[in-house]
């Protein structure tokens, strides 16, 4: 079985919490739906390296560049999720940090498997004696990978509908607050009506005010009608 790594990051994540660019990133429905893309990619991608590199030893033609190129690819998403960027926020919460340094130890896993991986296609093409025994420690590692990369997507999946929920009770309660104002924006336009019915030729400024009064309640009806199905969907 490959070696277990000390992550040079493990410290640092339960140390402090993350700072920079990566702190300063909204938590949108677009960045958790890049979240879980790039943890989900790490899933296909560490079986395309394992499946590659079987095939490299088999003499299949680009197979070993195949194997190398999906080894980047999961490389640079692992980094992309622990170190996080201007467009990703890292480690943002303990749920996090405890998925990846705590007792499951996902960032010591994933980063047992690509130094193994590396270790392996760095022997392939030297037909090196060690070839064999390194590629079976590959095959072996996939499936615990596996399953430590769903529980870390799972996560991801997790935190994404707990701040779908939060957003959509956030909506719900300004949505109440223009309700709130729209009534009496038409408690203000009735009253306007009456008045410049009773004032005649005098009240016609009551009248435009009233009208336009009805307008713009009927517009935040609208508004309020549209945001609450949006929000419902």
């Amino acid at each position: 079985m490959p070696q277990s790594l000390s992550s040079p990051h493990a410290d640092r994540a339960f140390a402090r919490p993350q700072t920079g660019a990566a702190a300063t990133v909204r938590l949108s429905g677009e960045v958790y739906g890049t979240l879980i893309n790039l943890s989900g990619r790490r899933r296909f991608t560490s079986q395309r390296v394992v499946l590659y590199a079987v095939l490299a030893t088999q003499g299949r033609d680009d197979a070993l560049a195949m194997s190398r190129e999906a080894l980047a690819v999961f490389r640079d998403a692992h980094a992309a999720l622990v170190d996080g960027s201007d467009k990703l926020p890292g480690l943002y919460c303990d749920e996090l940090r405890e998925a990846y340094f705590g007792a499951a130890g996902a960032d010591r896993v994933i980063r047992a498997f690509i130094e193994l991986a590396e270790r392996v296609l760095e022997a392939i093409p030297l037909r090196a004696r060690a070839v064999p025994a390194l590629l079976e420690q590959l095959v072996e590692s996939a499936t615990p990978l596996l399953g430590v990369l769903n529980g870390v997507t799972q996560v991801y999946e997790d935190l994404a509908r707990r701040q779908a929920s939060t957003v959509k009770k956030q909506l719900v309660g300004v949505m109440s607050d223009i309700e709130t104002i729209a009534k009496q924006a038409r408690i203000v336009s009735f009253n306007a009506q009456v008045i410049a019915a009773r004032a005649g030729d005098s009240g016609r400024e009551f009248a435009v005010v009233s009208a336009e009064l009805t307008q713009i309640t009927g517009r935040l009806d609208g508004l309020v009608r549209e945001a609450m199905r949006t929000s419902v969907a």
